[in-house]
């Protein structure tokens, strides 16, 4: 077995205005690509891998062999954070979160308003390129964090439910340098029935 990449799940043009049909094609089939291809490759010599999941290759770098161990925390960061990307994105998106969601998140920040500053922030703040996250933690409380290249929440001990991808590979197209443009633009696509879907979830056993 190996990873696979796994196609959108709407079409390249989707989500216009908020974000063009070049930047998804290129995000896609070139960067999303190569981080799979890229995985798959540090894997080959230790197959035993292959049997286990993203999430629990990530959430146990510790004993991967060191010879690999940076590529697959690049790569099998860049791998798994992208499945995450194209899910939580959508067309027509409903524009706030609703349910258990909402409530954790009125509980942890004090509403959406305040969470939706504070994930920008962090965003924003992100010197280089990295992501801004959701997380929950082992207790079900919040946490909104940030992490540098393809570094990942698994490998805190933490759940990503929601990112903001800021490498410029996912906006410069579109936005140039203007990070805010993007991270304001971002806001009017999220699919906030599939971030209470993972919030709901249990969160896998490491």
């Amino acid at each position: 077995m190996s990873f696979i990449l796994p196609e959108l799940p709407y079409a390249y043009d989707a989500l216009e205005p908020y974000m063009d049909t070049q930047t998804m094609e290129i995000h896609h089939d070139k960067h999303h690509a190569a981080y799979t291809t890229n995985l798959n490759t540090a894997l080959e010599k230790y197959p035993d891998f292959l049997e286990k999941s993203i999430e629990e290759i990530l959430s146990n770098l510790n004993v991967v062999p060191e010879e690999i161990r940076t590529a697959v925390r690049n790569n099998g960061g860049g791998f798994y954070h992208h499945n995450l990307w194209w899910t939580e994105l959508a067309p027509r998106a409903s524009g706030e979160p609703v349910g258990t969601l909402a409530d954790a998140i009125k509980k942890d920040f004090g509403g959406f308003s305040a969470f939706k500053e504070q994930l920008s922030a962090a965003a924003m703040g992100r010197f280089g390129s990295g992501w801004a996250w959701l997380s929950k933690r082992s207790d079900k409380t919040l946490i909104i964090h940030s992490t540098p290249n393809q570094d990942s929440p698994l490998s805190q001990g933490l759940f990503p439910l929601l990112g903001i991808d800021v490498w410029e590979h996912a906006y410069y197209l579109k936005y140039q340098n203007r990070r805010k443009d993007f991270v304001d633009a971002f806001w009017n696509v999220v699919n906030w029935d599939e971030i209470e879907k993972r919030f709901t979830q249990e969160i896998p056993v490491q």
